[in-house]
């Protein structure tokens, strides 16, 4: 399982180094004013339907059920039963596409109903809305796709694709001159982007020989069954999309920038959440489908807990980093350009936010993975529905006095609720334990992210005294000192606290 895990996460790291030389030039040419907010929302539509119905609902619905049909009535059952997904799949997209194109100004006048105050800008959103959403379309069939092959354990061509999404948007803006404004250039970097990824995926499916194809639909058991899991898991997809829908819709009454501040935050937030997080949900999901199907319980738990403290290993330094120095992670990264210090002192207060949330962030999708393996979708519902409403009260409660700032903040402690929540129907089923050694591994993680986030925060006011005269790549260099020093901080701290034989253990085939 590592060294799939390693697949996923060195293909996600690429496709994050990508995004961020990608969020680079957004922040160069875009900056954070009307025309970036307008594009943010553009991108957002598409990406909040994919979210629930694609990389969300449907993968936690999909993959244990090919996998169980796979292995029950072996290669040609498996091969039918992705053909009728697909078939439905495909039609009903092309349905929403159409409503979509149809119904585009009333979907942005309830997405972002506080640029009804500017036409100019409603104009611009619907637009470039536009051009983006037949991105959902492809993207759904990407992730068709991709489950396909994760279950044959082959997840390097779904864990790259979304570098072509990086490498579209760059090309374009490089264009940026020759399109109506850069939002312009930006939406149609992302719809170029979905068929690159179409191409590359239907292309290692056709090569393995398990392209779907269109077929006649049938509603037997198997489908049935994939449809009793889909419901529940849409339910727990759209609970957390509601949440990031109210960010949106909040956020655009905010002043001009603030939309802009949650997207760069959160860019950088999602650096550990899809190289860790998901690269591990991803790979730990198909694993447990096929244990519990052979009735290895044991293992599965086991499976689980590595997953655990192998996500903690690797997401503790960014926790320690985005609360300790998220200012200088913002200046180093994106101050340039049209992107002000102001700009990225509110960016780096919105990551700070986040970054409470970081870890169950991360371990969410191996949490909820016990669940989805044994084909029960509605247990996290309940756990996610709990930690919305409670997270869109809070966004409700806290913007008026800490605008963006609150609704990420928001969003961090409805994230610990849905985690702490699903652990619990974990442990209550049986299915997760949690005894004195776990125990004590996570008092070490604790205490080894409190001793780095120390280190950081006194590094960075050194560096920013002893660099004060600097006046070329000062921010880029304090940044450079805080990554060698952590590096050595943390490594030094996680090796004296566990010792090389937990390490061993830890990345034992």
């Amino acid at each position: 399982m590592l060294g799939r895990i390693f697949t996923v996460g060195g293909y996600t790291l690429l496709s994050r180094l990508t995004g961020f030389a990608r969020d680079i030039m957004l922040a160069a040419i875009l900056g954070a004013g009307p025309v970036a907010d307008a594009f943010f929302v553009a991108l957002r539509l598409p990406n909040h339907f994919r979210a629930i119905f694609a990389e969300g609902a449907f993968n936690a619905a999909f993959v244990p059920a090919y996998a169980h049909v796979q292995d029950r009535g072996g290669p040609d059952a498996a091969k039918l039963f992705a053909d009728r997904i697909f078939t439905l799949l495909f039609a009903s997209q092309v349905v929403l596409l159409v409503l979509a194109m149809l119904f585009m100004p009333e979907a942005i006048s309830i997405l972002a109903p506080g640029f009804s105050d500017d036409p100019a800008q409603r104009d611009l959103a619907i637009s470039l809305t536009r051009i983006t959403f037949p991105y959902l379309l492809l993207i759904t069939l990407v992730t068709l796709y991709g489950g396909i092959l994760n279950v044959m354990h082959r997840f390097a061509s779904a864990a790259a694709a979304s570098i072509f999404l990086n490498l579209a948007m760059m090309m374009t803006l490089a264009l940026a001159a020759f399109f109506p404004t850069a939002g312009h250039a930006a939406a149609w970097g992302v719809l170029i982007s979905g068929f690159l990824q179409y191409f590359l995926l239907a292309g290692d499916a056709a090569w393995h020989g398990v392209l779907p194809k269109f077929t006649s639909f049938k509603l037997d058991e198997d489908v049935k069954g994939f449809f009793r899991a889909l419901g529940p898991a849409t339910l727990g997809s759209m609970g957390t999309q509601v949440a990031l829908f109210a960010d949106t819709i909040i956020a655009t009454f905010l002043a001009a920038g603030a939309l802009s501040a949650l997207y760069y935050a959160d860019r950088l937030n999602q650096l550990p959440i899809g190289v860790i997080g998901i690269a591990i949900g991803t790979v730990l999901l198909p694993d447990m489908s096929r244990r519990l199907t052979s009735g290895d319980h044991a293992g599965a738990m086991a499976a689980q807990r590595r997953a655990f403290e192998f996500t903690l290993l690797f997401s503790i330094p960014f926790v320690a980093a985005f609360v300790a120095v998220p200012d200088v992670i913002m200046r180093a990264m994106f101050a340039r350009g049209a992107f002000t210090k102001a700009d990225a002192a509110e960016a780096g207060a919105t990551l700070a936010a986040y970054a409470i949330g970081l870890i169950p962030f991360v371990l969410i999708r191996s949490a909820v993975a016990t669940f989805y393996a044994r084909k029960d979708t509605a247990t996290p519902v309940k756990a996610a529905l709990t930690g919305v409403a409670v997270n869109v009260a809070l966004k409700v409660a806290l913007v008026g006095t800490m605008a963006q700032i609150g609704l990420a903040l928001a969003t961090a402690v409805g994230a610990w609720i849905n985690l702490l929540l699903v652990v619990f129907f974990a442990v209550r089923r049986d299915f997760l334990e949690f005894d004195r050694a776990f125990v004590v591994a996570l008092l070490k993680f604790a205490a080894a992210g409190v001793i780095l986030a120390l280190v950081l925060w006194g590094t960075a006011h050194w560096a920013a005294h002893v660099l004060a005269g600097m006046t070329w790549l000062r921010q880029e260099t304090i940044l450079a000192i805080l990554i060698v020093v952590g590096a050595l901080v943390y490594g030094v701290s996680i090796l004296s606290m566990f010792g090389r034989s937990w390490l061993r253990a830890l990345v034992r085939p």
